[in-house]
């Protein structure tokens, strides 16, 4: 009995029918490992720490952190006037879990800072020189007919005779 296949086309059968075989999807790696987590973005991945692992070590002091229990009662939003009968868990909801201001950074995101106002609606800024000049020099200076470079600071007038300072 011979078995004879009445659909001359190819059959689909398996994973490399429908996707192609994995050598070609496979990506050839030309950096090794060990290189290739020094560049971007691992390498920043890898030197940026995250605020749990901050947390974590030993260098961490969180000067805000309650020490006991009693103080982690007191930083709480429970306001006995008002909440008289409240139950335990209500008793122990600190600020930032409802989201009050709390003063600490939750995540790791930098803050965002606010423009800077300008006074009268005009930039006013100071051009500072990278490099010091001497007092002495004549570079930078305020340009007149009394030459510093000369005379010791006097120059001839048109008839002959000296300017004075």
């Amino acid at each position: 009995m011979t078995c004879r296949d009445p659909y001359p086309s190819p059959r689909l059968q398996n994973d490399d029918d429908f996707i192609g075989t994995k050598s070609e999807l496979q990506q050839d790696w030309i950096l090794p490992t060990y290189i290739a987590q020094q560049e971007e973005p691992w390498g920043r991945l890898n030197s940026t720490n995250t605020l749990s692992s901050t947390r974590r070590t030993v260098y961490h002091n969180d000067p805000q952190a309650p020490k006991d229990s009693l103080d982690f009662v007191l930083k709480s939003t429970y306001d006995h006037q008002i909440q008289f009968k409240a139950s335990k868990p209500e008793v122990y909801i600190q600020p930032e879990t409802i989201g009050l201001s709390h003063g600490r950074q939750l995540k790791n995101r930098a803050i965002p800072e606010p423009p800077q106002h300008i006074p009268l609606n005009h930039p006013l800024r100071v051009a500072e020189v990278a490099k010091k000049e001497s007092i002495h020099s004549v570079r930078c200076a305020i340009q007149s007919h009394h030459g510093a470079a000369t005379n010791g600071g006097y120059s001839r007038k048109h008839d002959g005779g000296f300017y004075c300072p």
